[in-house]
């Protein structure tokens, strides 16, 4: 714990060296009253509604920025009983946890600079999309998959050389929780070319990734407690290469290999790549072994993890190899007024009899969509739909697309007037260690009435 103290302090202190001067720095706050449906903390396998009162102030000075979640969650009796009950997790360590588990996250954010676009950047507390290399190993990593109930604080940091005029080498970090470490990865990558600049081979970049987790039964049900757990890990390497950039296009082809813990191999190729600011996209060809789980630390990671881990126990490396494709697309509409977002794997291959936990031997679909304040006059809508193991309940992929078993459901509607902002978020999670390992749905809630001054 004490290294993480150091780390923290560490970070924070070294801003003031990046910082850039003549920035006009910018303050607001975000206040919130509502309502959030939250485990029993007696029973977590029951659901109460929680009243709560919030503040969300910012801070932001050129390309720093620190953000606080200040939050309050209660419940008043009724009748002749008057009295305040506080929501414990909130404030008191629960079982597994130590004193940072609950008030490092009560800093929602402290950031510098921004993912491949300058040559220093950090983020530490709340993660949502980050990735190392192609992600074949790490893609769209979150760390925020239990909230509203519980906050998680981790980091991601990147140092480019070109930062002390060597160009040729950086270096990528992550910690999906600061409090305990227990997903860490790393990507370096060197530009063996860099003496020729802004030319093509100048910008090929080679690197090496590896990622371990230190305890993937960290978030596990009661039918995962018989396991013993142990540390896993996944390492690989890639080569990328610029091919064009410009403003109005760019084409990026690449390829990536990574090895697991159980001896399984996969290899992508592919290209990416803008076109005009609106349109993103990513096409990429799978050659991966069976038993091998592409993007092992990919958005619902934490959900899963213990699935994975016991896959990977007892499914050794098996000697054929299982062509598959991925496809990505992209909009970005009317100044992100409008954007959606698409993204569709499955493997080159027939549904396997008898069904596997192995989500690489099943398509998987990924969707978004966002109405931005605008398009609606003061309304807002975010919604989200994954879907994984397309197949594997009714032998019928098209028909498990419509099944929710093994997808996690999510919108987000919000209402500005003046102010005030009228927000509800609403999400239908499936989590496979419920239920003695049979699955049930987590549901959350929360509805809340903010004010932005």
């Amino acid at each position: 714990m004490k290294k993480a103290v150091l780390l923290f302090a560490l970070i924070l202190f070294s801003f003031p060296i990046f910082a850039q001067q003549g920035m006009n720095p910018s303050f607001g706050i975000i206040a919130n009253l509502g309502t959030d449906l939250l485990p029993d903390p007696g029973d977590p396998s029951k659901f109460e509604s929680w009243s709560k009162i919030g503040m969300q102030p910012e801070f932001s000075i050129g390309k720093f920025g620190i953000g606080l979640d200040l939050l309050f969650r209660f419940k008043l009796g009724t009748g002749s009983n008057t009295s305040l009950e506080i929501y414990e997790p909130d404030w008191i360590p629960q079982q597994g946890q130590n004193i940072f588990d609950v008030y490092l996250p009560k800093i929602l954010y402290i950031r510098y600079g921004q993912q491949w676009e300058d040559p220093f950047y950090v983020k530490m507390g709340s993660i949502s999309d980050f990735s190392l290399g192609n992600g074949l190993i790490v893609d769209n990593y979150s760390n925020m998959r239990f909230l509203p109930q519980r906050r998680v604080f981790g980091m991601q940091l990147g140092i480019d050389g070109s930062l002390f005029g060597f160009p040729y080498v950086g270096l990528e970090v992550l910690t999906g929780n600061v409090s305990k470490f227990d997903v860490i990865g790393g990507r370096i990558y060197v530009r063996p070319l860099a003496f020729m600049e802004e030319s093509l081979f100048g910008r090929l970049q080679l690197a090496a990734t590896g990622v371990l987790d230190r305890d993937p039964l960290l978030y596990t049900g009661t039918p995962y407690l018989a396991q013993q757990t142990k540390l896993i890990y996944v390492v690989g390497a890639d080569i990328t290469l610029p091919l064009i950039q410009s403003p109005a296009f760019s084409l990026t082809p690449f390829g990536e290999g990574a090895y697991e813990m159980n001896n399984a191999i996969g290899a992508i190729a592919g290209i990416k790549g803008r076109a005009f600011d609106i349109l993103s996209y990513l096409a990429q060809f799978r050659y991966l072994q069976e038993g091998f789980i592409p993007s092992y630390f990919d958005a619902n990671y934490d959900i899963y993890r213990a699935d994975r881990f016991v896959y990977i126990e007892i499914n050794p490396a098996k000697n054929n190899f299982i062509p598959g494709w991925l496809a990505s697309l992209g909009l970005d509409l009317f100044k992100s007024a409008l954007s959606f977002g698409v993204i569709l794997d499955a493997p080159f291959k027939e549904l396997p009899s008898p069904a596997t936990d192995n989500p690489a031997d099943y398509a998987h679909i990924k969707g978004s969509l966002n109405l931005a304040r605008g398009l609606i006059p003061n309304v807002n809508i975010a919604a989200r739909y994954e879907k994984f193991f397309l197949g594997k309940k009714s032998n019928d992929v098209l028909k498990d697309l419509i099944d929710f078993e093994d997808s996690s459901i999510g919108m987000t509607i919000s209402y500005k007037a003046g102010t005030a902002i009228v927000s509800m978020d609403y999400a239908y999670i499936w989590n496979p260690t419920k239920n003695s390992g049979a699955g049930a749905f987590d549901v959350v809630s929360s509805m809340s009435l903010g004010f932005e001054l």
